[in-house]
C-alpha cells in the first residue's frame, strides 16, 4: 500500500486528542452479565443453555465479533462520506476459530481466536480503483480489525461486491 492510496486524517495528526468510553455492567454470579451503555437498551452477554447460560444474548466472544463487524460498518460509513463513495446495504458474514483448550485453561494454548474470516458483501457501482481506496482506508483506521491483528489472529475480511 503507498501513502497516496491513504487520504488524509480528518483531524490534527499532532494534537493528541484523548476520549474515554464508559459503561457499567452487573453480573449476578451466573453466565449472564447486563451491559449499560449511555441511554440504549440494556446488553445482555450469556451463554447457550448447554453452557450453562439462558440464551438471552451473545457470548462474550460472539460480542467481540459483532464488535469487529460493527467497528468495520462505522469506519466504512464514515470514509465513504470522506471519499464521497456510494454504496448501498453491507451484508456480513463472520467465523471463527478458537481452541476451546485455551479457555479451559491449558497452558500455552491462547484462550482468544486463532482465524477470524469475515465475508463482507457490498453493494455499490464504483470503480475497482475506488473500491481499493476505500478497503484501505478502512483496514488503515478500523481500531477494532487493528486491535484483533495486532493480537496475532489470522484476520481476513473478504470484500464481495454486488452492484446496487
Amino acid at each position: 500500500m503507498t501513502t497516496t492510496d491513504l487520504i488524509e486524517p480528518t483531524i490534527d495528526p499532532n494534537a493528541r486528542k484523548l476520549t474515554y468510553r464508559n459503561l457499567t455492567a452487573y453480573n449476578d454470579g451466573s453466565d449472564k452479565t447486563l451491559v449499560s451503555v449511555r441511554d440504549t437498551p440494556t446488553l445482555v452477554i450469556d451463554h447457550p443453555v448447554e453452557r450453562g447460560g439462558t440464551n438471552e444474548g451473545p457470548t462474550p466472544v460472539e460480542t467481540v465479533l459483532g464488535g469487529l463487524v460493527g467497528c468495520d460498518a462505522v469506519i466504512t460509513h464514515s470514509v465513504a462520506n470522506i471519499l464521497k463513495f456510494e454504496y448501498g446495504a453491507i451484508d456480513y458474514t463472520c467465523e471463527a476459530q478458537i481452541d476451546t483448550r485455551g479457555p479451559a485453561g491449558v497452558k500455552g494454548v491462547r484462550p482468544y481466536f486463532e482465524k477470524v474470516v469475515v465475508q463482507k458483501t457490498i453493494q455499490t457501482n464504483e470503480p475497482v480503483d475506488r473500491i481499493e481506496k476505500l478497503k484501505k482506508n478502512v483496514e488503515q483506521r478500523c481500531p477494532v480489525s487493528n486491535l484483533i491483528r495486532d493480537a496475532g489472529v489470522d484476520l481476513t475480511i473478504e470484500w464481495v461486491v454486488e452492484p446496487m
